[in-house]
């Protein structure tokens, strides 16, 4: 069947040679602080809504030609998105969708002509389980034409025409019958908050309970106290901080695709990975994911880079971190480095 169940170092090889066109490549080149670039405005789903019925496409003509045609899903990986929550992206940063009206069990495709000219077939073959996802759950099935489709949690998986860049997700929820893959498999989306009780009226012949001394309020987790945001600083220029006003860093040997870490154990404890937090006005909107981590928790990247504070910095404005090790260094509203001469 060809489908791997864990990362292979060709796997790897391959992710990172995508890395340049799906988040920017390797940026570590020296050069006076980065000037911000204008956030893309966000694109809205309504536009792309079915206009063929419940398949959800549309003619052949109106489907994005950057969209190869049955092409392996190479080195999978988790991304997340503010509206749906965790969902699956190949090697590239695409993301994968299913399809209501295909089968799980057994798997079986329902997408052919042109519904495959808007959703092109991700091919069965190299493919990789993402980082704590089920590799039990990748398997592949043949269509009507005799190749085979990779599938996961037995449905089909696609692409979508309209998806022009990693991290688009234009494809969820269109027609009301495609969407996501959430990590296991099924749906993506993001759950809702639970609505509170209202509380019961006390009885009228009740007396008045004594009143509880309140709960001092928890601390907010590291990075979750408020927005990233852009500060500026005499040498640096423009570059990012944290809800605290503290400086935020890359880290040269860290990747942008696949998404990765190298920051573990005592480096971590030194440099604490930011928690997912909210995009300030001026940050670059493109790729402004969340990275799930091998012990499980969730590090904000931006456009692809996992990014950190400094334990050795002590006030807001502090800067001790900029080129630590040759690196390390601050964040532009762009997600590059910033190398000052």
């Amino acid at each position: 069947m060809g489908i791997k169940r864990g990362t292979t170092l060709a796997a790897v090889a391959a992710v990172v040679a995508l890395t340049a066109t799906a988040c920017g490549g390797d940026d570590y080149k020296a050069a006076d602080a980065a000037q911000p670039v204008a956030a893309a405005s966000p694109q809205s789903n309504q536009s792309n809504q079915s206009k063929s019925g419940d398949y959800g496409y549309e003619t052949p003509a109106s489907s994005a030609a950057g969209v190869g045609a049955k092409s392996a899903a190479g080195q999978l990986a988790v991304a997340d998105n503010e509206k749906i929550g965790s969902f699956l992206a190949d090697s590239s940063g695409r993301t994968l969708y299913r399809f209501d009206k295909d089968t799980a069990k057994p798997p079986k495709s329902n997408c052919e002509g042109d519904c495959e000219k808007t959703w092109p077939v991700v091919a069965a073959g190299d493919a990789t389980a993402a980082a704590g996802m089920d590799p039990s759950l990748l398997g592949e099935v043949v269509r009507g034409d005799g190749t085979k489709q990779l599938t996961i949690a037995g449905w089909p998986a696609y692409r979508y025409g309209k998806d022009a860049k990693a991290g688009d997700v234009n494809g969820q929820g269109v027609g009301g019958v495609w969407f996501a893959f959430a990590p296991d498999g099924k749906k993506a989306s993001k759950a809702a908050p639970a609505a509170s009780a209202t509380p019961a009226a006390p009885a009228a012949s009740a007396a008045p309970a004594a009143s509880a001394t309140p709960a001092a309020p928890e601390a907010p987790a590291e990075g979750q106290d408020g927005r990233l945001s852009v500060a500026k600083d005499p040498k640096l220029g423009d570059h990012i901080v944290d809800g605290k006003g503290m400086t935020v860093y890359r880290f040269k040997p860290d990747t942008a695709w696949p998404m990765v870490s190298k920051c573990t154990g005592d480096c971590l404890a030194k440099w604490p990975a930011v928690a997912p937090a909210e995009k300030g006005e001026g940050i670059v909107e493109k790729n402004y994911l969340v990275l799930e981590r091998p012990d499980g928790k969730k590090q904000q990247t931006v456009n692809c880079w996992p990014v950190y504070t400094f334990s050795g910095d002590k006030k807001p404005g502090d800067t001790n971190g900029q080129g630590v090790g040759g690196t390390w260094y601050a964040v532009a509203p762009d997600g590059k480095p910033i190398a000052v001469k």
